[in-house]
């Protein structure tokens, strides 16, 4: 039987959910124009409910929202802060309809769902927003299972509290057994205004750096490193834009003044669904004396590995098996990454029964490596290896191990290496491709970026313990189909730090007039990202899962977010089979908000 080829049209698309969208204006039901009102509202409740079954409303509204003895402006779901659970199974379809009760055009990002592009929920690239008083439908048959969450892709609603979590079922036996879940969704809240938080940025990079060096600090370093970092107007301690004590860190809403409890049952299989739903910070998840089993990267099943301590970067979600065989207590501790905070809960098989938690570490410092002047790099990999060498035969319980680092890694600095008088300057644009437009918005240039997909992050790699890193992801099915690449191309990450100007080759995002991305539907294309800056940047893919290369050949594992460590690159194999307009940007959301994204728009099939 021959099938018949239907052709759509973005522009179409489009305009019909922009009329659609300004239709859909109906009254809200009392009971949720009484829970969550227009801007300066009731209270929001912490926690999540669970939402399911064949139409799901998620009505969107503003309240105040408390935590530890500090208050301020929050945008709830439902009344809550993270909004609702919505639980789906693997192909059965549920109606989600939005209803924005704001004063302001709002949207819902599904990320890391499959679905049409025009149901993504990114205004100005895939639809027009929600409109204040307007109903947004999204007919969802979910074609995946895992653990993923949503969160608004309007202004920096997702800062005040616009996110929660989705879990998929799957359809089948799960792989991963399991006899009790928690979801841990890391979030923060701040009573100042987020868009008071981008203008302070705006105006000095540094100002919510609590941590810089001085004359009489503690901090490893001698005289003329000092000057050396003060020459480049940069700060070592530059970890995190901003940080605790601005940020308050919650899990599921609950600030560490909650004293959040999770409960279990001794020898029980424990399923933690990690979400890092923040808006800036990347955590240090880790239970002391308690192992970790990481089953599940980005909702895609990988093969069991066992950690002590595993990085999450914003955007990322990892699931991970405990079992605690005798009752007690265990501190989950969620650092921030610059160690500033933690957010805080407590594993327990008896209510009541508190957990100590560590105290914080000491902040780490930035290197060498990390300013792209290469080095000798334990977390190196070339990605081009992996063309020629047969993974299923290496030792790969050796690769997952992390060795000793070198001095320049952990912040004791080779000067030699660094020639501040001449030869070697990290502003030397030379370096950079003719695809990268040079101006203000680039004021730092990696000389030697490396792939560091084996660097398990920033302060974990001295740590006595065992650290995840990318290189020890593998995803739990093999791909016997996998294609090699049709071409490759290579991206840079570029910013000034000090205008707080952030990018893609150097050009910042517009809605209008900007050039996107091109893919042929169904090319193979292998993705270079190039991080120029000496920040850490997770940067995610909208509408598809791209392969990490990351030396495990036919198992890479596929995600939708990946971290590209400072001074560094990373690589990624995409097979473009989604036709339509995507969000490809850095989910650091104040990074995002001015300007490190880009569209990236897919052929549909039969297109020239």
């Amino acid at each position: 039987m021959q099938k018949t080829k239907i052709k759509y049209s973005r522009r179409a698309l489009i305009g019909s959910l922009a009329a659609l969208s300004g239709a859909a204006v109906l009254p809200m039901p009392a009971w949720a124009t009484g829970r969550t009102g227009a801007h300066g509202g009731g209270a929001v409740r912490k926690g999540m409910d669970q939402l399911s079954g064949a139409k799901i409303d998620l009505h969107i509204g503003s309240g105040t929202f408390a935590t530890g003895g500090r208050s301020g402006h929050a945008i709830a779901v439902n009344g809550t802060v993270p909004g609702p659970l919505i639980r789906m199974k693997e192909g059965e379809q549920t109606l989600l309809s939005v209803h924005n009760m704001l004063n302001v055009d709002s949207s819902v990002h599904w990320h890391g769902l499959l679905l049409p592009f025009q149901f993504d929920g990114v205004p100005g690239i895939s639809f027009p927003g929600i409109k204040p008083g307007a109903r947004f439908d999204v007919p969802l048959t979910p074609r995946q299972s895992g653990t993923y969450w949503w969160h608004s892709h309007s202004g920096l609603q997702e800062q005040a509290g616009h996110y929660g979590p989705i879990i998929i079922d799957p359809a089948g036996p799960d792989p991963v057994a399991y006899d009790r879940e928690h979801i841990i969704l890391l979030s923060e809240f701040t009573p100042m205004h987020p868009h008071q938080i981008m203008k302070k940025l705006k105006v000095g990079e540094g100002y919510f750096n609590m941590q810089k060096t001085s004359a009489t600090d503690d901090y490893p370093l001698s005289a003329e490193q000092r000057r050396m970092w003060g020459r480049m107007r940069m700060m070592p301690t530059d970890i995190a834009d901003v940080s605790a004590p601005t940020y308050t860190y919650l899990i599921n809403g609950h600030g560490p003044a909650d004293g959040l409890e999770l409960p279990f049952v001794p020898g029980e299989r424990v399923r933690l669904r990690i979400i890092n739903g923040s808006a800036m910070t990347f955590f240090n998840i880790r239970l002391p004396g308690l192992p970790m089993t990481v089953v599940q990267a980005d909702g895609q099943n990988v093969q069991p590995v066992a950690v002590d301590e595993l990085q999450i970067g914003v955007a990322e979600t990892y699931d991970v098996i405990v079992t605690p065989t005798e009752a007690g207590a265990f501190a989950l501790s969620a650092e921030s990454m610059d160690r500033s905070g933690m957010a805080q809960a407590t594993l327990t098989s008896q209510p009541g029964r508190k957990a100590a938690f560590p105290a914080l570490r000491d902040p780490p410092l930035l290197s060498m490596v990390d300013m792209g002047h290469g080095g000798m790099d334990h977390g190196s990999h070339d990605p081009k290896a992996d063309a020629v060498m047969d993974h299923g035969q290496m030792d790969h319980a050796v690769l997952g191990h992390a060795m000793p680092a070198p001095a320049a890694e952990k912040g004791g600095m080779d000067m030699a290496a660094m020639d501040m008088s001449g030869g070697m300057s990290m502003r030397d644009t030379s370096l950079l491709p003719a695809s990268v437009k040079v101006g203000p918005g680039i004021d730092m240039v990696a000389m030697a970026p490396q792939d560091r997909t084996g660097y398990p992050g920033l302060g974990l790699d001295d740590v006595p313990h065992r650290v995840l890193n990318y290189r020890m992801l593998k995803s739990l099915d093999m791909d016997h189909h996998k294609r090699a690449p049709d071409r490759e191309m290579e991206l840079h990450l570029t910013g000034n730090m000090e205008r707080y100007m952030w990018s893609f080759d150097g050009r910042k995002f517009s809605a209008v007039g900007d050039d996107p991305i091109r893919f042929a539907h169904d090319e193979r294309v292998r993705v270079k990202l190039v991080n120029d800056t000496m920040m850490a940047h997770p940067i995610h893919l909208h509408g598809m899962f791209f392969e990490l290369v990351n030396g495990q050949g036919h198992y890479q594992p596929k995600k939708h977010t990946v971290i590209v460590q400072p001074g560094s690159s990373a690589t990624f194999d995409v097979t473009t089979d989604e036709p339509g307009d995507w969000a490809f940007h850095c989910h650091l959301l104040y990074h995002m908000h001015a300007g490190m994204m880009q569209t990236v728009s897919v052929a549909f099939p039969g297109d020239a």
